[in-house]
């Protein structure tokens, strides 16, 4: 049996997730302590940390552990995962959910923002994602969950650089996928829509932008808990909400009536 599938039950698991200070990484931590998991929760604001870690210990009755970590730097990277390993335990799901996003057209993106996007979005995730790997693959086990989004399957104006990162996620963990699974490795990428979370207090400078399409926002628990449900599982995309995956499927079916909506009625930002 696949090793990924032991940990259906995630009972004493270590699960990992970046990002983890507030929104979708926050409540993440609280759906995989409501399992009995031993969480490590990361992020840059160690403050804010140390409240979800004690809201997760309270959750699962398990420790809880609070690392900082900015996934910009691969270095940090590597000291924290051996720190991990070595003080916690061994790894068994990484969720890569650090990222950050701005709504403006490319003409107005200056360069250090589109390469701290890069960094953060795509290279912290794939060296995350590899360091975890190699300890994983020693022990033919493990579940590694990348957050992407639906920005990574339909691009629209103003989301250049931030489509851009998501594609590039959404290809590297489909490949990744296939090179992990023979090692006992899922790979499952999480493709949701706009979540109301602080993300966008960032993304908006207009503030306006969730207003616009309230009708589809998702909220961060009940993507959190479709995310944990899918670990021990061989799913290898979640897609939400269910509107805008039937979206991406016309969009990549048609993409010149694609081009069309997703440049006018879907164009919201």
């Amino acid at each position: 049996m696949a090793g990924y599938k032991e940990l259906k039950n995630l009972r004493n698991r270590v699960v990992v997730i970046t990002g983890a200070s507030g929104g979708l990484g926050e409540q993440l931590a609280y759906q995989a302590a409501s399992k009995g998991a031993i969480v490590v929760a990361c992020a840059r604001r160690l403050d804010k940390l140390q409240e979800v870690v004690a809201n997760c210990r309270q959750i699962s009755g398990r420790l809880a552990f609070a690392y900082t970590l900015d996934v910009s730097d691969p270095n940090q990277i590597e000291r924290v995962l051996a720190e991990v390993e070595t003080n916690v335990g061994p790894i068994d799901v990484l969720i890569n959910n650090a990222g950050f996003g701005l709504m403006e057209n490319l003409l107005q993106i200056d360069e250090q923002t589109i390469e701290s996007m890069f960094r953060i979005n795509v290279l912290g995730l794939i060296y995350l994602s590899k360091y975890t790997a190699l300890r994983m693959a020693k022990r033919h086990r493990g579940a590694i969950i990348n957050i992407a989004s639906m920005a990574g399957k339909i691009a629209t104006p103003k989301s250049t650089i931030y489509s851009a990162t998501k594609f590039a996620v959404l290809g590297f963990s489909n490949a990744l996928r296939l090179e992990l699974k023979p090692l006992g490795i899922m790979v499952t990428t999480v493709n949701p829509g706009p979540i109301a979370t602080a993300f966008f207090e960032k993304a908006d400078k207009t503030g306006n932008y969730l207003k616009s399409i309230d009708k589809i926002v998702l909220q961060p628990e009940m993507v959190a808990k479709k995310v944990i449900r899918t670990i021990g599982t061989n799913k290898r995309e979640v897609n939400l909400p269910y509107s805008m995956e039937i979206a991406s499927h016309l969009y990549n079916a048609f993409p010149t009536l694609g081009d069309y909506l997703a440049g006018g009625i879907f164009n919201k930002k």
